[in-house]
């Protein structure tokens, strides 16, 4: 196997372009071409990336370049048949999340990744983050059942609203977004998904009829653990409380808070930044003294060197390298990522009839 591996990127939105900078700069990787719609037109893409070839059409692009690494970073309806493709010819691959727009399309992509012996690796950002471990970490230290409570609103408009109702071609914001916090949430507990519910609502006429753009959902575990997750995509969704990312347990509480406001950060919920931006760790500490008083006061982990949207694309890539040379086992990772999907699916199902979901 070559030291080097070759790296076709589809999709040059704003993932797919952090993506292309991180297989820039990493040793072991080498960016061999591009793929997105209107290619040869994007001047952007000639000047931060000039000389590298680009290409409109995916099965053109896959021929001709004959890439060790397909990156996927289109829409989320074209995940499960490129990944299937990329997987065909040979090639590892990365695959921003969800891993597709059904269960048994991610279903399919895993048993051809397993048959075909690659790797495949899938956007879980917030795996490779290091305050976002930490969180996980405390979690799991407060006792069970578990309390876990997150949201991720975002007020668009202009080019990021059209990017989300292209989105809602397929994909609606629980499952979009909620892959990340119910991995999370999966992740703390180590418990089985027992049923989910979820509530949703169409709040524009600009999205397909059936597809809603708020939707929030409810989980429970076999562990007694519960869980929510909302999530709201358009230009009417409001900037309060738009982050919201919170743990308890018997034994206190772990919340990821910011130090300053939102406004007073300049962040807005249409920010990259401020969707993985942690500030500080609070952690709560429930014990109580003879007399009723806490016994120890809250305490604050600053978390102001963690690293910025660009640096975690690289750190995941770097974690995709090791595990295209056989040094990370990713057996886990994609059965973590069918459960988040399952989760999420049975959501939108919920949403669709009213019913709860038993999974």
């Amino acid at each position: 196997m070559s030291d080097v591996q070759r790296v076709l990127v589809v999709g040059l939105g704003t993932m797919g372009t952090s993506h292309a900078r991180a297989y820039r700069a990493i040793d072991g990787f080498a960016l061999a071409a591009l793929c997105t719609r209107n290619a040869a037109s994007r001047s952007d893409l000639e000047a931060e990336f000039p000389g590298i070839p680009r290409f409109d059409d995916f099965g053109e692009a896959l021929a001709a370049v004959k890439p060790d690494v397909v990156a996927i970073a289109a829409y989320t309806e074209h995940h499960a048949a490129m990944a299937l493709q990329a997987l065909a010819a040979g090639a590892h691959v990365f695959c921003e999340k969800p891993l597709a727009d059904s269960l048994p399309a991610a279903e399919a992509v895993v048993a051809a990744a397993k048959a075909a012996g690659k790797a495949l690796l899938v956007g879980y950002i917030l795996r490779v983050h290091p305050s976002w471990t930490r969180f996980v970490e405390i979690g799991r230290t407060l006792g069970k059942p578990l309390v876990m409570r997150m949201n991720l609103n975002q007020q668009s408009s202009g080019s990021f609203w059209e990017v989300h109702k292209n989105l809602m071609t397929s994909t609606s914001p629980i499952v979009d977004c909620g892959v990340h916090y119910v991995d999370i949430m999966c992740q703390v507990t180590r418990a089985r998904p027992v049923c989910v519910h979820a509530v949703g609502a169409r709040l524009t006429n600009e999205i397909a009829s059936t597809m809603v753009n708020y939707g929030h959902l409810h989980i429970v575990f076999d562990d007694g653990s519960v869980g929510w997750y909302e999530a709201g995509w358009g230009p009417m969704m409001s900037e309060t409380a738009f982050f919201v990312k919170d743990m308890i347990g018997p034994k206190g509480s772990v919340s990821i808070v910011a130090k300053e406001t939102a406004a007073e950060a300049d962040m807005k919920s249409s920010d990259h930044d401020a969707h993985t931006r942690t500030n500080a760790l609070r952690i709560h500490h429930a014990a109580l003294d003879a007399e009723g008083r806490f016994v120890k006061p809250d305490t604050i982990e600053t978390t102001a060197d963690e690293p910025g949207h660009q640096e975690l694309c690289e750190r995941e890539q770097r974690l995709f390298l090791k595990a295209i040379r056989g040094d990370v086992d990713l057996a886990d990772h994609w059965a973590d990522a069918l459960n988040s999907l399952r989760i999420v699916f049975a959501a939108d199902e919920s949403i669709r009839t009213g019913a709860v979901v038993r999974l």
